[in-house]
């Protein structure tokens, strides 16, 4: 093996990219094979494995030395991230050698987010490939700024400088259009060794290094520190009442005690007490710089939470804002879609977010800006997004640290997109909100009655709209101040642009929720009667209104009655493939999982209906 690890050599994080069989997990077996840094065991069970499950006939299937699960080696393809360790004398690596095939880009922008450098490859038979491309845009987005394209497969045309010239020429007019900022080439020969770790004697027109060569020499592309003094807030550590810290990690800049500080996004000022560092055992030191863990306490108690940044007081970079702009590249099975909420997650801040505009896509091949109403897995689209509430953060160009995100799904917690954030809208900043003498609780007071939202959900002809009817009838004989929100009603006007795909059908409910938050405000009891599909939407509308004012009624009548009443005909249309996006047919369904009040109306007429929402509205439940 070439060199033990040493304390004293840079760690170079490396991530290996691009299309399905264009040889990743070989050249990094290769390189680790010549380079002798694979132990006896791990190559005696590798050239056993390559008897039996190798791709090489009669040779060594370099590629199993990281394809490690049983699935990967069967099929000869790369599912998850494989991480691998080695050290030459010059250098130590940590290489993350990612799948090529669509379906797992998540796990590729996953291997690229903590890279120094990429390695991208190409088949020298197939050129650029739309996965190329991609993944090109995700190391862009992940801000990885070092990459070297390796030409792999160099033997199968003949080691022909043309075809390495015209590839390189036509992957640098790719990546000037995208912004990457460092591209060299290599050509090799992953599976006969050329150009991996030693120069190749088939192709003398090439003078430029061999690929282990070029990756000893790759400067480790840090993010430069302007001196300003960051600092998330990852932990706030109290043992006992004498004592409160807050813990985490120096983002930029020097902090020392006396240091007077702003806590964003709040905008409270603090001065710094004690400085006390992880690597001196929790002992106060008197400054601690960019990459330190520490703990911080300050002279007075103010208010300071997980997810906090904390900044010099002059800082005039940061930014706070509840609204930005961003790149965003699709990562889950379901669609992202404008209007849904979402959580967004940069380090240990987590706020509310919801896509208010997609601007365009960015085709893969073209680099042309698409016109798109939802982000599908591995599309990369830039949009507008408004969190539920401010936060601090740089764009991402000034930052990595602040300027990185990801949104994940409110009901399952699955990551659905990675992003980074391009600048702040001015919005954001310019409009803020107009307070009223006269507030919701005075209007209530006026009507003698406390207002709320009666949300009634299920399938078309479930009975919806005949309980909203009967209930409007009976809260009018009681004195109620009431309002109907019918779905139906609303698609003459305000809903009207709107048709039934999923984000359309998201918009809606989107409208509908604010609509039913001002007639909340007003101080009447708003009835909404609407398909509302998606308990994600549904969570949304309740969150929005507030749960004690929200009471979800799911009216629970099975598929096959809804079909047999079909009084609008829309049925038969949809199982006549006239309707696509049909509820229950063509478009899913998610019943609620915890409603307020469940109504079977094979067993309950509308009046009896009616009936037991008033009882829960009497009883102080909304």
């Amino acid at each position: 093996m070439l060199g033990p690890f040493a304390d004293d050599k840079s760690l170079l994080r490396i991530v290996t990219c691009g299309s399905v069989d264009d040889g990743k997990s070989t050249l990094m077996g290769r390189m680790l094979y010549d380079c002798r840094a694979v132990p006896d065991d791990h190559l005696t069970a590798l050239e056993r494995d390559s008897a039996r499950v190798g791709t090489v006939p009669g040779g060594i299937d370099f590629a199993l030395l990281l394809d490690g699960l049983q699935a990967e080696r069967e099929q000869g393809i790369t599912i998850d991230v494989a991480y691998r360790h080695f050290a030459t004398p010059r250098r130590r690596f940590v290489v993350a050698d990612t799948p090529g095939h669509e379906q797992y880009t998540r796990n590729m922008a996953t291997g690229a987010s903590t890279a120094d450098a990429a390695i991208l490859l190409i088949d020298a038979r197939k050129r650029l490939l739309r996965q190329t491309l991609r993944h090109s845009h995700v190391i862009r987005l992940v801000g990885v700024q070092r990459v070297i394209v390796a030409v792999n497969k160099m033997d199968l045309v003949g080691f022909d400088e043309a075809v390495f010239r015209e590839i390189e020429r036509d992957y640098a007019d790719f990546a000037a259009a995208i912004d990457l900022p460092y591209v060299q080439c290599v050509p090799i020969s992953a599976l006969q060794g050329d150009n991996v770790v030693h120069p190749s004697s088939r192709m003398p027109w090439y003078t430029g290094g061999a690929l282990l060569a070029l990756l000893e020499e790759v400067p480790v592309a840090r993010q430069k520190d302007d001196g300003v003094f960051r600092f998330k807030v990852q932990y706030v550590n109290r043992p006992n009442s004498d004592f409160r810290g807050y813990c985490g990690t120096v983002i930029s800049g020097r902090v020392r005690p006396g240091d007077l500080l702003r806590v964003h996004p709040d905008g409270h000022e603090v001065r710094v007490a004690r400085v006390l560092s992880a690597a001196a055992n929790g002992e106060d030191v008197p400054s601690a710089g960019a990459g330190e863990s520490v703990t911080l306490t300050m002279e007075t108690e103010v208010d300071i939470r997980r997810g906090h940044i904390l900044a010099a007081a002059d800082d005039a970079k940061l930014q706070v804002a509840d609204q930005f702009s961003a790149h965003l590249i699709g990562l889950g099975e379901r669609p992202l879609v404008p209007g849904r909420p979402y959580l967004l997650q940069m380090g240990p801040t987590i706020v509310g977010a919801q896509i208010t505009d997609l601007k365009y896509q960015i085709d893969m091949n073209t680099r042309a800006h698409q016109a798109a109403k939802i982000v599908n897995m591995n599309e990369v689209a830039v949009c507008n997004l408004a969190l539920d509430r401010s936060a601090a953060f740089l764009p991402f160009a000034a930052g990595h640290a602040l300027g990185a995100f990801i949104l994940a799904d409110r009901e399952t917690n699955d990551t659905v997109a990675a992003g980074t954030i391009d600048f702040t809208l001015r919005r954001a900043t310019n409009v803020t909100w107009q307070p009223t003498t006269v507030d919701k609780g005075s209007r209530a007071r006026l009507l003698a009655q406390k207002p709320c939202v009666v949300w009634l959900t299920g399938l078309s002809g479930a009975g919806k709209s005949t309980i909203a009817d009967a209930l409007e009838q009976k809260l009018h004989a009681l004195g109620r101040a009431s309002f109907i929100l019918d779905g139906d009603n609303l698609r003459h006007g305000i809903n009207r642009d709107l048709g039934f795909t999923e984000a359309d059908r998201v918009e809606n409910i989107r409208r509908v929720a604010e609509i039913a938050k001002l007639f909340v405000e007003a101080g009447l009891i708003v009835v909404v009667s609407l398909i509302s599909p998606f308990r994600s939407e549904r969570r949304m509308a309740r969150e929005l209104v507030g749960p004690d004012e929200f009471l979800e009624i799911y009216v629970d009548t099975p598929l096959e009655d809804c079909e047999r009443r079909d009084a609008k005909g829309l049925y038969r249309k949809a199982r006549a493939g006239l309707l696509p996006n049909f509820t229950g047919i063509g478009s899913p369904y998610e019943p609620p999982e915890a409603p307020d009040l469940v109504i079977d109306t094979t067993r309950t007429a509308p009046e009896q209906a009616a009936a037991l929402i008033v009882e829960r509205l009497a009883v102080g439940e909304c």
